[in-house]
């Protein structure tokens, strides 16, 4: 069985985020960056999925030379191999339109991806290569297997979970729930020194978004105490202030 994970590489949670170029670039100066968590949680279903039914695990990134340690860490954790297609991340329909293009051209029998990034929370790779291949795609998965040659699904859904069946080749995307993170252990890292990093050179592709400005949330205001007997105060603030009653 041969698995691609799509993998993002973005900042640490514990990051503090700034904009320059008047708000329009974001500021990767002394940021952190980590495998998007979401995206931890796919690579380790693959690798119990190909440990279970045999098979490779690939791990696709687009992003630039100072992507290559955090795809190192995914190698260490397991991953058979990786491609870095050589471009910045632009947008979401920008990367996965190079990642569709590796896809067709290598042939997997199932992809699996985050269920969103953490940085701009898009949710849209699952989707957007199922289109691109004309795959079946699964979202916000909590179980995946393979059984006799289908792969099988929980996903979350509105008030519940869906059981799901499809067949092979399938996008899919995992939610929380799916599994337990590996973390890379001391043979793993000494190991993924020398599995194959192959990069490739992004095909050209149209923009279809520009970013025109970067803003952070506004700080949290202090506490405003109105007295129990002030009740008319409390619904003119909540109406003409806060403006979340009518």
């Amino acid at each position: 069985m041969k698995i691609l994970v799509c993998m993002s590489v973005v900042p640490d949670t514990t990051t503090k985020i700034t904009f320059t170029d008047n708000n329009t670039q974001f500021n990767s100066q002394g940021v952190q960056f980590i495998i998007n968590p979401y995206d931890e949680l796919s690579l380790t279903k693959a690798l119990e999925l190909t440990e279970k039914n045999g098979g490779t695990v690939t791990v696709a990134t687009v992003g630039l030379a100072d992507a290559d340690a955090v795809i190192r860490k995914a190698l260490a954790i397991g991953a058979n191999d990786a491609i870095r297609i050589n471009a910045e991340p632009k947008d979401g329909q920008f990367v996965a339109e190079q990642i569709a293009e590796h896809i067709k051209a290598n042939g997997y029998d199932m992809v699996l991806t985050g269920r969103e990034s953490i940085d701009y929370n898009g949710g849209q790779m699952c989707s957007l290569l199922g289109a691109l291949l004309s795959w079946p795609s699964v979202n916000v998965c909590t179980q995946i297997d393979v059984q006799d040659g289908k792969a099988i699904f929980e996903r979350d859904i509105d008030g519940g979970r869906q059981n799901i069946s499809s067949s092979l080749p399938v996008v899919a995307s995992a939610q929380k729930d799916l599994c337990e993170p590996r973390i890379p252990n001391m043979k793993g890292i000494m190991a993924a020194r020398t599995k194959p990093l192959l990069v490739i050179e992004a095909v050209s592709v149209e923009n279809s978004s520009t970013y025109s400005l970067f803003e952070s949330p506004q700080a949290k205001q202090a506490v405003r105490l109105i007295d129990a007997s002030q009740a008319g105060q409390l619904i003119d603030i909540l109406r003409n202030e806060a403006k979340i009653i009518a």
